[in-house]
This record gives structure tokens, sequence and C-alpha cells, in this order.
């Protein structure tokens, strides 16, 4: 039974996680109308910048929350700069474009 309910658990967060990255794909689409694919890169540097944070202060002997909350804002933060200077240097120049221009350049800030 406690697998179970482990499993249960793991399955909601990843169901969390799908459908943030979703919502974000709709928003996106919805305000520029452009499917922006490098939406799960950003995703997975906030992710690498909060696990840098984490394992930095590992060894401070903050208690497992606090080292999240100190991780999250800082992951937050480089999300916003990284979509920001993506958005400014890649796809506003693009934005009264043919349609392919700004769909490749989505493609080239996945890659």
């Amino acid at each position: 039974m406690d697998i179970f309910v482990q499993q249960i658990i793991n399955g909601l967060v990843l169901g969390s996680m799908y459908a943030l990255v979703a919502l974000g794909y709709t928003m996106v689409y919805g305000i520029i109308s452009l499917i922006n694919f490098a939406h799960g890169e950003v995703l997975m540097v906030g992710a690498m910048v909060s696990w840098s944070v984490v394992t930095a202060l590992a060894d401070s002997g903050l208690p497992g929350w606090a080292l999240l909350l100190i991780s999250l804002p800082i992951a937050i933060l480089a999300c916003s700069v990284l979509n920001f200077v993506v958005e400014k240097i890649a796809y506003r120049p693009l934005r009264n474009a043919p349609r392919l221009a700004p769909l490749i350049t989505a493609m080239g800030m996945s890659l």
C-alpha cells in the first residue's frame, strides 16, 4: 500500500509538471501567436539553476524547505532573464516577418 501511495504522488507531481509546460505553451501562443520551442529548454535551465543552488548550499546545514525557498527565486530570476534575452534578441526583430522566419528562429533557440 505504501508503494501505491507513493506512485499516486509521483503521478500527480509528473502530471502537474506536464500541465505547467502545456499552460506555458498555450499562453505564449495566445499572446504572440508563435510556438516557442525553447520553452522546455528554459524550464530545464530553471531546474538546473535550482539544483545547482541546492547542491551548493547542501553543506550549509539548512533544512530542505529553506533550500527550496532560496533556490526557487534564483531559478525564477534566471529563467526570467533568459526569456527576456531570447525574446529581445530573437523574436522581437521578427515580429512582422513572414511566418516561417519566427518558426525557424524558435527551433534554433531550442537547439
